[in-house]
């Protein structure tokens, strides 16, 4: 289930620097010259696809936390309220590996029974309201969102199911990667079943019928490359329309039973899914869809049990990423529960090492930085003045979120953990109550002040839909932001992050939103075509770049590069009105935070799905559109890092 589809974040950067800068290099290649000594000493943890980046500052709070939480454990620290005091019992009952092996895989058993025993069709139906209550897998996906058109209200969306491979170009006959992935997706899965308790041979026939219903499902889901356009998730239909194309599937029926209404209408971000499901949904092939069920359900328990079940349901995601060994039983124990708890953990971190007066600090950087934003806008030289006046409604529109949230969402006050109970069943628990609470918004006004992400989490993202920018805790320190770095060090920083979100409301995709959230055309007609060709211009200027032995996609990353340029541009401006303004130590630092070294698997794996170019090129390419850059490092025509000016991409 998607609980957020409609949200772009900075996503993945870099470390602050104790290594020198490479002088003979700025002109050359600036991101080398900058990180080059580092990446010379860099290893990559065993346990790691990456080091650097954004992952130095994630690997620096998950120490800190394994730190404190051990001290809850062993009761040196108290629980600061009751959502901790929960938090603590499944931390415990995630960290006992000896009970875990006592309990093996009898709390998983009862769940493949349940699937096994499906007869057809009409046993599925018959059983499909608990199926999305409990969260087993469906071949068709329901979530509850703020309608794109409305965000005041919530939509039912009704989507098509994930695929084994990363992204349906993996599909592709003459796509490599498949051929490689898939053996080790099937050995597995294969393992999988057999730990928990099928023959062999009976495994290998699920895991082969579960294959062939994938196969079928990925010619007709989008690729992330077309999942990058928001506005085309956006297709309503009148459910009895959808209804109709699923003539084994009763799905209106399912609907009213999760949120005890039938709407008129459902939003399918995937409509040729639905043209196709009549010839997928058949009853020569339940076999199959009940073996990608209990494929699906092996791989998702698989953490929550044994050793060995969480060490071989890790093979295949490690061989994606190319990480070269599992995490350590008490780092698996520290993520599982503090991702369970994620608001709680993140409020505790905010709290304690974040605070009150860095909040407000920050706060105000976000105000200065949209102060700047809104007098760009009113110097834009190519849009119209409608327009124009329009963007700058929208910007004053931007709700702002900085730190941590007030409260803690009052979802995690339902989550009670029963000691005597596994761990698995616990977990299950609260999935039921995490599932209950989201189709429960149905009817009910959209919460706006709700956080999409946690406060220990190292990222920041902007949501259409909510026309909102959110900087967690954990991405407010150094080399981004930090008290005894200069201003301009602290601009090309945090400042080019604070500036990345606001650019998100006016990319390819937030432009077209509202500052209500809702999809809305608010440009005229010229000025909306003068921006695709400049969008076209972003895309040309990425597409085709060698990277990792492949290329990279410029129509995937187009969003989050238009981003990252006027992210850059807008803090340029900010730092440049500093009084100790130190234009070396904005750019600078603006390749620090891009650091970052990655096996071969995990690059290629991003090329193919993430909508974020590579962190090397989102340094090295927008210096090359500021002006600025050539006359602090003196890059001449000649140099690489030299673009000519009619091919510097300027767009805010």
């Amino acid at each position: 289930m998607r609980l957020n589809h409609f949200t772009s974040d900075v996503s993945a950067g870099g470390s602050a620097s104790a290594f020198p800068v490479d002088e003979s290099k700025l002109t050359q290649d600036f991101y080398d010259a900058v990180n080059g000594k580092w990446a010379e000493q860099a290893t990559i943890p065993a346990d790691h696809a990456s080091t650097g980046g954004f992952m130095d500052l994630v690997d620096n709070i998950e120490h800190t936390l394994m730190a404190d939480f051990a001290d809850l454990l062993a009761g040196k620290l108290a629980p600061a309220n009751p959502e901790m005091a929960e938090f603590k019992k499944l931390y415990a009952l995630a960290s006992d590996f000896d009970r875990r092996e006592n309990d093996g895989t009898a709390p998983l058993k009862p769940w493949l029974a349940k699937i096994a025993n499906l007869k057809d069709f009409a046993d599925l139906n018959a059983h499909l309201v608990e199926w999305y209550q409990k969260g087993l897998p469906v071949p068709i996906d329901l979530s509850v969102e703020p309608d794109m058109k409305d965000t005041s209200r919530y939509a039912l969306y009704v989507d098509a199911p994930s695929l084994f491979l990363p992204d349906k170009t993996y599909y592709a006959k003459d796509n490599p990667a498949a051929k490689q992935l898939m053996p080790i997706f099937t050995q597995t899965a294969v393992k999988l079943l057999q730990l928990a308790g099928y023959a062999e041979a009976e495994a290998t026939t699920i895991v082969k019928q579960a294959k062939d219903f994938d196969a079928q499902i990925a010619p007709h889901v989008k690729s992330a490359e077309e999942s990058a356009d928001y506005v085309k998730m956006y297709n309503p239909f009148p459910l009895k329309d959808v209804d109709a194309k699923l003539a084994n599937i009763d799905l209106a029926a399912a609907i009213k039973g999760v949120i005890n209404d039938v709407p008129e209408q459902v939003i399918l971000p995937q409509p040729l899914f639905f043209d196709a499901a009549n010839d997928i949904l058949t009853p020569a092939n339940f076999d199959a869809i009940k073996s990608w069920m209990l494929v699906k359900t092996v791989f998702d328990a698989s953490g929550a049990l044994t050793e060995e079940l969480r060490q071989v349901g890790g093979t295949y995601g490690r061989a994606l990423s190319g990480q070269k060994q599992a995490r350590s039983q008490k780092k698996a124990a520290y993520y599982l529960a503090t991702g369970t708890f994620g608001q709680v953990v993140g409020d505790y971190y905010g709290r304690k090492y974040f605070g009150e007066a860095a909040k407000e600090d920050v706060r105000q950087m976000v105000l200065k930085m949209t102060h700047v934003y809104q007098q760009r806008l009113k110097t834009n030289d190519w849009l119209s003045a409608d327009t124009r006046e329009k963007a700058i409604v929208k910007l004053q529109k931007l709700t702002i979120k900085v730190g941590y949230p007030d409260t803690i969402d009052a979802l995690y006050s339902k989550f009670k953990i029963d000691e005597q109970a596994s761990l698995y069943d616990n977990l299950q628990t609260i999935t039921e109550t995490i599932i209950a609470n989201h189709f429960g918004h149905w009817g009910q006004p959209v919460d706006r002040k709700k956080w999409e992400m946690s406060a220990n989490t190292v990222n920041a993202y902007y949501s259409p839909s909510n026309n909102e920018i959110v900087f967690p805790a954990a991405i407010l320190q150094a080399p981004f932001y930090s008290l005894q770095q200069s201003s301009s060090a602290n601009y090309g920083g945090i400042g080019a992050v604070i500036a990345h979100e606001i650019s998100h409301a006016f990319d390819n995709n937030g432009s077209q939103f509202d500052e209500f959230g809702n999809i809305h055309n608010w440009w005229t007609e010229a000025d909306l075509a003068h921006f695709k060709d400049l969008a076209k211009s972003m895309i040309s200027e990425f597409d085709g770049i060698e990277f990792a032995g492949q290329k990279v996609n410029g129509q995937l990353t187009v969003s989050e590069n238009i981003a990252d340029a006027g992210g850059l541009s807008c803090a340029l401006e900010a730092a440049k009105s500093s009084d100790d303004v130190d234009l070396r130590a904005f750019f600078i630092n603006w390749g620090n935070v891009w650091r970052m070294k990655a096996t071969t698997e995990y690059m290629q794996l991003l090329l193919s799905i993430d909508v974020h170019a590579p962190a090397k090129l989102r340094a090295n390419v927008q210096v090359k559109n500021l002006d600025d850059f050539y006359t602090t490092f003196n890059v001449q025509p000649g140099d690489q890092m030299y673009l000519a000016p009619a091919d510097r991409v300027k767009i805010w």
